[in-house]
């Protein structure tokens, strides 16, 4: 057997509108949702970690690529 989807069939859901709304005043088919984390994150240890490093370093050599490919354009027009 298999697990029933976590959503409504619209189908077979009464009171929705064609396109899937509802109409004023009524209650929308409840729905699954996730509200959260449950526990607050830590914080880090140092103020950059090594993926805030590697992310900036990344981004700095993009950066350089397309200034120096800029320069480049400029020099051979």
């Amino acid at each position: 057997m298999t697990a029933l989807p976590p959503d409504p069939d619209p189908a077979q859901t009464p009171g929705l509108e064609a396109g899937g709304g509802v109409a004023p005043g009524t209650t929308p088919p409840e729905s699954a949702q996730t509200s959260g984390l449950s526990a607050s994150e830590p914080n880090p240890r140092r103020r950059f970690t090594p993926t805030a490093i590697i992310s900036l370093t990344a981004l700095t050599l993009f950066v350089l690529l397309f200034v120096a490919t800029g320069v480049l354009l400029l020099i051979n027009m």
